[in-house]
């Protein structure tokens, strides 16, 4: 069987609107874009005179401001949506190649929030389960750790049994 992770896959080009999206995102989070609109703010200030801070003046900038803010959250969710789903996909692959790992969490971001509630609840009893254990370094799933606490429960029930 051929180790299919060393094999080169071809990369599919990007669809031009993600291209843009990346390209513009990258820009306008530059020190050049932060240097640009300050120093559009600038000149807009020291026209102020010019038009002597008439109603016109004031509006161009909120005008502009607000097309530019507005076109820039679509640019910039688009952009977070792409960076969450590779992020979601490398964990995923993380989970996935851990032997101790439980393959039960592989795509939770799909669970509802009760979900998500619930399985958090289930996470922290585990960390609490843990905590009790004697190497903290162990990596157990909720169940090998249920298993070992009730173990040593029954034990513990035992040894009082017969110390009475």
């Amino acid at each position: 069987m051929k180790d299919m992770k060393n094999k080169k896959q071809p990369i599919k080009k990007l669809h031009w609107f993600e291209r843009f999206t990346s390209k513009a995102v990258k820009l306008t989070g530059s020190s050049g874009a932060f240097i640009t609109a300050c120093s559009l703010v600038i000149v807009w200030l020291a026209t102020g005179p010019l038009f002597h801070y008439s109603e016109f003046w004031r509006h161009v900038l909120h005008i502009v401001t607000t097309i530019i803010i507005f076109l820039m959250v679509f640019l910039i969710q688009k952009n977070n949506n792409k960076d969450s789903l590779a992020i979601q996909i490398k964990l995923n692959e993380l989970v996935a190649a851990n032997t101790d790992a439980s393959n039960r969490i592989v795509s939770i971001e799909d669970l509802s929030e009760e979900e998500l509630v619930r399985l958090n609840k289930y996470y922290t009893s585990l960390a609490e389960l843990t905590k009790r254990e004697e190497n903290l370094n162990t990596s157990l799933s909720i169940e090998d750790t249920t298993i070992i606490h009730d173990e040593k429960e029954s034990i513990k029930k035992e040894i009082d049994e017969i110390t009475k």
